[in-house]
């Protein structure tokens, strides 16, 4: 249905469309430089994107690779360079979650390092985003709930940051909680007008700058679920369910006042009788009880369907990971990493060891590429056969 609808204005407008099908619900850095390749050989002047996040993500890498001569991840992650002339974009979405629509944000995977990245760029806004909540209908369930679980996450992100109240946190808290109320009616009916536009503007809000503001943000949570998938293809917001609690029980103490504030504003916890680290800790129980209650892929992270009208490209040959495991993982590596820092700064000798210890079990600490807002490193898995300083080059 929107498939046609939009070749058949195009088409009625007297436009040479060139398609490139099958962007993947993680897009790859293959599946850009086919894009890249098709612009360039089409003179293409104008790229539009239909469809969720994914597709938006990978037409801003391509349209940055369409007005450069080098390998587009080579300039942008490795070199860091930023295009100021890439094809103008525009967007017609058809999955919420992302926030890609509003901003200058995009990840790509590459599939021969393992590494999944985000990357920023004030010249791939798109020039204009078409939001019809009526678009993302035909969504299935299971992409709708990853959608809402990415927008809490933007918005968790930014709100757990910094000591300070400000606007930007009150206006987030209102957000959440707005998310919050309609998720548990879309996921009732999903065609209910009110909920879904109030989702997709919220998903847009989430992300588009206006909530950062006075905050320096956090992102380690979207860290963590990059490299889960870079490696099982999962989809983005059931990655970011699975992590996130674990993740705020093990760092909650060192933000008890912001915790304990989200319990209150956001869940509703009551105060009395009860201590600070108690409201904090009930608040990080609402939040996982509330992905469960919407069908987070909480127990069993599945391998994700093209939910946006994309091609998926095939399975993982391993299998997808329990989200049981990827907790458990995470809070042993907390806990060891809490154990050997001792509450230090990561020092020389604290980054050495984590070498030696991550490369026993065949991992390298890799800068992360695209964390602007806090120095952040990123444990990756790396290839067989090769060496630490061969993928540091790479």
């Amino acid at each position: 249905g929107i498939y046609d609808a939009v070749m058949k204005i195009l088409l009625e407008a007297g436009k040479n469309v060139t398609e490139l099908s099958g962007i993947m619900p993680n897009p790859t850095a293959a599946k850009v430089r086919e894009g890249v390749k098709l612009c360039k050989d089409n003179k293409v002047g104008l790229i539009l994107a239909v469809g969720g996040g994914s597709v938006l993500d990978c037409c801003k890498a391509i349209a940055v690779g369409s007005v450069i001569e080098e390998d587009f991840w080579d300039y942008m992650y490795r070199d860091g360079k930023v295009a100021t002339n890439p094809l103008p974009m525009g967007a017609v979405l058809t999955m919420v979650g992302t926030g890609s629509e509003m901003n200058g944000f995009g990840v790509i995977t590459n599939e021969e390092i393992k590494v999944k990245a985000g990357f920023f760029s004030p010249f791939v806004y798109p020039q204009f985003s078409i939001l019809d909540p009526t678009y993302t209908y035909s969504l299935p369930k299971y992409q709708m709930v990853s959608g809402i679980c990415d927008i809490l996450s933007h918005l968790m992100e930014q709100y757990f940051s910094g000591t300070e109240d400000n606007v930007s946190d009150d206006l987030n808290e209102a957000l959440m909680k707005s998310i919050v109320k309609n998720a548990r009616i879309a996921v009732v009916n999903p065609r209910d007008y009110t909920a879904r536009s109030n989702i997709m503007w919220g998903a847009t809000v989430a992300l588009n700058g206006i909530l950062g503001c006075g905050t320096t943000e956090d992102w380690e949570v979207h860290q963590l679920e990059h490299q889960i998938g870079a490696y099982y293809d999962v989809a983005h917001g059931m990655g970011l369910a699975a992590v996130s609690a674990s993740y705020f029980r093990f760092i909650y103490k060192s933000g008890l006042h912001k915790f304990k504030l989200y319990a209150i504003n956001v869940w509703g916890v009551e105060e009395k009788g009860k201590t600070d680290e108690a409201i904090a800790l009930e608040g990080i129980d609402r939040l996982e009880a509330f992905f469960k209650e919407i069908g987070a892929a909480y127990e069993a992270l599945v391998a994700v369907d093209a939910g946006d009208g994309a091609d998926s490209g095939g399975a993982e040959e391993s299998a997808p990971p329990r989200a049981a495991d990827i907790r458990l993982n995470l809070e042993l590596s907390l806990e060891e990493a809490a154990a050997r820092c001792a509450g230090s700064e990561l020092t020389a000798e604290v980054a050495a060891f984590c070498r030696r210890r991550l490369g026993e079990i065949g991992y390298a600490l890799y800068p992360a590429p695209g964390a602007v807002h806090s120095p952040t490193v990123t444990a990756v898995k790396l290839p067989a056969g090769v060496e630490w300083a061969e993928f540091d080059r790479r």
